[in-house]
């Protein structure tokens, strides 16, 4: 298993922060609150807290550290600001060598390729450093944007969801893609 905390593509680094992150995690999630909403589940009223992100990067880096779960935040090489996510979870390993995705990028950064450019590395991570075999992602048929995202990488379609996930308090349908690593 892998345990660098810092990669890179052309215009981005995708890092594993610690909670000395929190502030600037914060600042991502509260800029981006109304276009974020539109995609997520209801959050607290602590989510949008220092406290609250702080206590999250330290859960998320020992998941890293115990091979479940794997947060890469996406941080624009000229200007070093954090512009979103791609995150692995449920990982699970023998025989299964599987995981879900999930990722959010900045509002003001969208259709620019950052989150195709963001996934497709992190993919190779997760299949050449983490040795997986199976990455599955959901998404919501409306999204398309999403969508674009998942043809450009070539991800599979492999079905359709109904009522799979609550977003926004609603639970709402999702279309099942996924990639393999057949090496």
């Amino acid at each position: 298993m892998f345990k660098q905390t810092r990669y890179e593509t052309e215009r981005l680094y995708l890092k594993i922060l610690k909670p000395v992150y929190g502030r600037e995690v914060l600042e991502y999630y509260k800029r981006n609150h109304n276009f974020l909403s539109e995609w997520e589940p209801k959050r607290t009223r602590d989510f949008y807290t220092l406290s609250y992100h702080k206590r999250q990067l330290n859960y998320e880096y020992n998941t890293f550290k115990n091979n479940s779960l794997v947060r890469f935040w996406i941080i624009k090489k000229e200007d070093n600001k954090i512009i979103g996510n791609v995150c692995y979870s449920n990982i699970i390993m023998g025989n299964f060598k599987s995981c879900f995705l999930g990722y959010k990028l900045d509002k003001d950064e969208i259709n620019k390729g950052y989150m195709t450019e963001a996934i497709e590395k992190t993919v190779q991570i997760m299949f050449d450093d983490f040795g997986l075999h199976r990455i599955e992602v959901n998404v919501v048929p409306r999204n398309q944007r999403s969508l674009k995202v998942m043809e450009k990488l070539k991800f599979e379609q492999e079905g359709f969801s109904k009522r799979y996930l609550e977003i926004n308090g609603v639970w709402e349908d999702h279309i099942h893609f996924a990639v393999y690593n057949d090496k």
